[in-house]
């Protein structure tokens, strides 16, 4: 039988060596990156039927990464491994086309049961993660896939950035990594179509989008 093929994506390469050795014996592993953009250019040249990758990668993060190999390459599967349980951003990538969600602190048969539930069509988010994401759908059920404010967490960062906090205390306050701190910052730019730091803080300031006390 013809084993199925799988493309790696994480910008850690002893990470990405340790998965290839626990994927290798059960799946062909057509090549391995280190970047959203070699992702990018190297999934349509290997054809993988699962893309198993992280959120946080230079040049072009994990989300976008994916969401755009899905434009080109409606077929493949996603299995997103990262080390964010942050549930808004395991609903952006379920929005973005994954078909898996998982911790890389997860047990290795995880890993094995979410490709194969990818491969068969179906959805898998580890259970910390679908719990959390229950939770937040129930405080705010209303789709964000389309919309033009910023969500609560965005709002959140925003207002913390906006009273002088670097990233690192932002991520402190909310229990976050930097780089998520980040990426929610980035994303709410992106919404409200600012350029800079300053521009995004008046704005929401402008818009009510948060208080100054």
């Amino acid at each position: 039988m013809k084993r199925r093929r799988v493309l790696l994506a994480d910008d850690h390469t002893l990470l990405l060596e340790a998965f290839q050795a626990l994927l290798e014996p059960s799946y062909e592993i057509v090549a391995t990156v280190t970047d959203g953009q070699a992702l990018l250019v190297s999934a349509p040249l290997f054809q993988p039927d699962v893309v198993v990758l992280d959120i946080a990668m230079p040049l072009l993060n994990g989300l976008d990464a994916g969401r755009r190999l899905k434009q080109k390459m409606p077929g493949v599967k996603l299995v997103y491994l990262t080390m964010n349980s942050d549930p808004d951003l395991a609903s952006e990538a379920i929005r973005a086309g994954a078909s898996a969600y998982l911790l890389k602190s997860s047990a290795s048969s995880e890993l094995f049961h979410a490709i194969e539930e990818a491969l068969k069509g179906k959805s898998y988010v580890t259970m910390q993660i679908a719990r959390a994401m229950q939770e937040s759908f129930i405080r705010d059920p209303r789709s964000r896939e389309h919309a033009k404010v910023p969500t609560f967490r965005q709002r959140e960062v925003i207002q913390l950035v906006a009273e002088g906090k670097s990233m690192k205390q932002v991520a402190d306050v909310l229990n976050l990594t930097p780089r998520t701190v980040a990426f929610h910052k980035y994303r709410a730019m992106e919404c409200m179509g600012c350029k800079s730091t300053a521009e995004l803080i008046q704005f929401a300031v402008k818009n009510n989008i948060v208080g100054m006390g």
